[in-house]
Formats: C-alpha cells, structure tokens, sequence
C-alpha cells in the first residue's frame, strides 16, 4: 500500500526512484523547488497516514487496558478525548511541514480498509486474540510506513541541501527568490 514500486505511477514511486535525484545539481533552481516540493508533499502524506495508525493503535490499546483485571472498566469512547490529547514521543524527525496532506481520503480508505480486514472497526465486540492480531497488523504498517517516511525525509533533506549550497556558493540569490515569490 506504501511501499514505492519500481515503475509505478504515484508520487512516493517517484520521489524513491532511482532517477529521482540524478543530476540534481543541473537542474534549474525552479525545477530543484519543484522536486523539493513533491518530496516535501509526499512527507507530509505519509505523516498524516502515521498519525492515523497511530491513532488506531492507542484505541486497540485503549480497549485491552479496559480489559485488563485492575481497569476501571470505562468504555473506549469515552477516553478518546484523553487518547488524542496523548503527547507522542517520537523516534522519528520532527518536522515543520510547509505544506497540507494533499491526500486524505486515499489514506483515510487505507487506513479503513485495514482496520476492516483487521476486524476491529468496533473494538468492544472485538475478541482478545482479534484484538492482539489487529494490533500486530497496525504496528506492522505503521512501520512500514515510518520507513518510507524516513527515506522520504532524506530526499527532502538532500534537495534541502543543494538549495542552501546554492544560496551559500552564490548560484541562487535571496533577492531574485524574494523577488520571483517562488517559495524558498
């Protein structure tokens, strides 16, 4: 579902192609800001799919805590406020997106279609073993994803790059983007 396929058409096969950064020193600064921002558009993407899987698995997990022996047995639902107010404490980088997930919908289906064959789109008439598979299948992809993700960030953090040594070396200047009102 996230994985980049050689040849393939959506723009995380394209931003993780081979080709993707050949010659990036010659291209034109326009172009360089070009694949910088479809990099920059597929992170924010696939952060946005994260965040959702994230959220999946704190219900899943939410629901075997109110299971547990020791639980005061309050329902999911009622906990969602204090479930999506959780601090995340990240492994990965955290960034400043520019720009909004552009694909919403695309990833809100995924995230459904998965949590459909997971079985646990009601997770209170969810059996434990369905509950602890769902869980393994979320966090499984929410890998998946993280690593992309990561591959993504260094492209971005490489067209980043060539941007500043341009700016630095004197190839591009401040006042022509100021001017141009291009974007950085």
């Amino acid at each position: 579902m996230t994985r980049p396929m050689p040849g393939g058409r959506r723009r995380v096969d394209r931003v993780l192609a081979d080709d993707f950064m050949v010659g990036i020193p010659e291209l034109s600064l326009p172009e360089l800001r070009e694949r910088r921002k479809e990099a920059e558009q597929e992170e924010a993407d696939l952060s946005f799919l994260r965040r959702m899987l994230h959220g999946r698995i704190d219900i899943v997990r939410a629901e075997q805590r109110r299971r547990e022996p020791s639980s005061d047995g309050v329902a999911v639902v009622d906990e969602l406020p204090a479930i999506f107010a959780e601090e995340r404490t990240t492994r990965g980088l955290g960034r400043f997106m520019h720009v909004e997930p552009s694909r919403v919908d695309e990833h809100r289906r995924d995230v459904e279609a998965l949590v459909a064959d997971a079985v646990i789109s009601d997770v209170s008439h969810r059996t434990d073993v369905e509950l602890a598979r769902a869980l393994v299948s979320l966090r499984a992809h929410e890998s998946d994803v993280s690593d992309v993700r990561r591959q993504v960030q260094q492209v971005v953090d490489a067209l980043t790059a060539e941007l500043a040594g341009r700016y630095r070396d004197g190839g591009a200047s401040v006042d022509e983007l100021l001017a141009g009102g291009s974007g950085s």
